[in-house]
């Protein structure tokens, strides 16, 4: 089995890892536009083989792992270099762009979009770790475009990894993605920007921060390279989002402003019942 893996990062490596895992007969060829991740990942295992795009005819998986505006133009090229049993997955957290890209291609019927649903705030070669997607949802946009036997092919990969494949239309994923992740994304790094900017004795931060800050700002350490081009490719969504999400804020401070603690309460207690929800997606995984 060949196993391209372009772009070495945290999502990449550790499809890498689990493969190499799974199959160790399985060569896994890295190839990423920094030199330094390509050398790092050949040093920590994550990677066999160094490889260009050029070589990808041979593939049996071409796993494309790279910021979304990247994968426009990226995409394109792949299906233009593989063969005819090559399957070809996008792992990006915005679908619709990316199958508009890839729409008219000769070799659509090779490529699968998927947003396997895992991560932390690292990235590099040397984030990637082992057993990142087992339990975890991969969302399968348009199977009905991939070739039959190149879509089992992929799923049976991702279910070998303990994924749980979940189906649905590029659009949809978007807008749904856009409250559950970016919108995280983006509370946390404005989070950590109205902290910074009132307290500029760093050290007070540090001595005053206790888990739930650390937890609530955790997302703030992810990469600007690969979340604004996320923000921009899912722009109308993650606008609609903040609205809805600025609109609460107000009307929490304006309940604050005029006292009304009770107000406060009931919406803190009606917000409770997330728990219950959190806890039923913990035990479907």
């Amino acid at each position: 089995m060949k196993i391209y893996i372009i772009g070495i990062g945290l999502i990449g490596g550790s499809m890498a890892l689990d493969i190499k895992n799974l199959h160790p007969s399985a060569t896994v060829y890295g190839i990423d536009s920094n030199e330094s991740h390509v050398k790092q990942a050949l040093d920590l295992g994550v990677i066999d083989k160094a490889a260009q795009l050029e070589e990808v005819s041979n593939a049996d998986f071409v796993i494309v792992s790279v910021p979304v505006d990247v994968a426009l133009v990226l995409l394109p090229k792949v299906l233009d270099a593989i063969g005819d049993q090559s399957i070809v997955f996008e792992v990006g957290s915005t679908k619709a762009p990316i199958c508009e890209a890839v729409a008219g291609h000769p070799k659509r019927r090779n490529f699968i979009a998927t947003h396997p649903i895992a991560g932390t705030e690292f990235s590099g070669p040397s984030a990637a770790i082992t057993n990142l997607y087992n339990g975890k949802t991969n969302i399968i946009c348009e199977v009905e475009r991939t070739a039959f036997k190149l879509q089992e092919k992929a799923l049976d990969l991702f279910k070998s990894m303990g994924m749980r494949i979940r189906y649905m239309d590029p659009k949809s994923h978007d807008k749904h993605i856009a409250y559950v992740s970016h919108l995280s994304h983006i509370s946390s790094f404005m989070l950590g920007k109205t902290v910074i900017n009132k307290e500029k004795d760093e050290q007070d931060i540090f001595d005053m921060a206790g888990s739930g800050f650390e937890s609530t700002v955790r997302l703030a350490k992810s990469s600007p390279a690969m979340w604004t081009p996320i923000f921009k490719q899912n722009k109308l969504e993650v606008v609609e989002a903040l609205e809805g999400y600025i609109a609460n804020l107000t009307q929490f401070k304006d309940f604050l402003i005029q006292d009304e603690y009770n107000a406060i309460f009931d919406e803190m207690e009606s917000v409770n019942k997330i728990k219950e929800i959190l806890n039923g997606m913990n035990v479907k995984k």
